[in-house]
């Protein structure tokens, strides 16, 4: 599938993925210690909802739009971003880079990478002036291998690619391999979608095989699998944060009223030693 942002702003799966980014985000900023973090496939930034590619999906209407007006006590910060974007109702859609530098503290770091050369201009035109954010135009992948690991000792690499071609969650596992290798204490969040179970099993399967750290498989479909349509999406987070997976299950226990029909599974792939 190709997954881009602009079309499928705010829509279930991106509802599950920012709330949960930003309960990583909470996570990082409980110590005084400066964090970085590296958005490895950025997009612009943040949405308008009556865009031309928004207004064609309108996905929005079955994600953000259900649970704008009932915040999550689940993920607070995500709900309070929200709001703070959007004072008069709900027009704009936060994505990462907006998500993770309202979240910078003097001397946090974003680290905000976009291979596609529209959306970079764009991305680079919002964020390059702002305190600790740096903007860079390179494949997402590579920017893991150029970037970590980071003077920094502490920070997150997200990984939220397009899904453009067939072999994607192979590209993810060699990436979170080489990431791992070279920055063993840094969390790792890897979004994909979920039409079937293939693309979250392989990426399991291989974290499994390799024994990545404290690593978390987290998916939450808005609607039943029937193999061919978006139901969900799903997140493998390695180096997670003690008892995340709790946290991640009452997010999900609260999404699941505004979503009928929907299902969730936590589990540890590599459970904490």
């Amino acid at each position: 599938m190709n997954y881009r942002h602009a079309y499928h702003a705010g829509n279930h799966t991106e509802v599950f993925k920012h709330a949960a980014l930003t309960m990583l985000l909470d996570h990082l900023r409980l110590k005084s210690k400066p964090f970085v973090v590296l958005d490895t496939h950025s997009g612009i930034g943040y949405y308008d909802l009556q865009s031309a590619e928004a207004l064609k999906t309108q996905e929005w209407e079955e994600g953000v739009g259900r649970i704008f007006e009932k915040p999550l006590s689940s993920a607070p910060t995500y709900s309070e971003l929200l709001k703070a974007l959007n004072p008069d109702g709900l027009a704009l859609y936060p994505g990462s880079p907006e998500i993770i530098s309202r979240s910078l503290r003097p001397g946090d770091r974003l680290i905000a990478n976009e291979l596609h050369p529209d959306d970079f201009d764009l991305l680079s035109i919002r964020y390059r002036r702002l305190p600790g954010v740096q903007v860079q135009n390179r494949d997402g992948y590579e920017a893991i291998n150029a970037t970590v690991p980071p003077s920094e000792r502490r920070g997150l690499v997200f990984v939220d690619p397009p899904f453009e071609k067939t072999d994607e969650a192979k590209a993810m596992c060699r990436a979170l391999a080489k990431g791992l290798k070279k920055w063993s204490t840094g969390i790792f969040c890897l979004w994909y979608p979920v039409k079937t179970s293939l693309i979250g099993d392989t990426l399991a399967e291989y974290a499994a095989e390799h024994d990545f750290p404290d690593t978390i498989r987290a998916d939450f479909l808005a609607y039943p699998s029937d193999g061919s349509s978006l139901a969900g999406g799903g997140l493998l987070i390695c180096n997670a944060p003690w008892k995340f997976d709790e946290k991640l299950s009452q997010l999900c226990e609260e999404l699941k009223p505004a979503f009928k029909g929907s299902s969730y599974s936590v589990s540890w792939v590599i459970q904490p030693k």
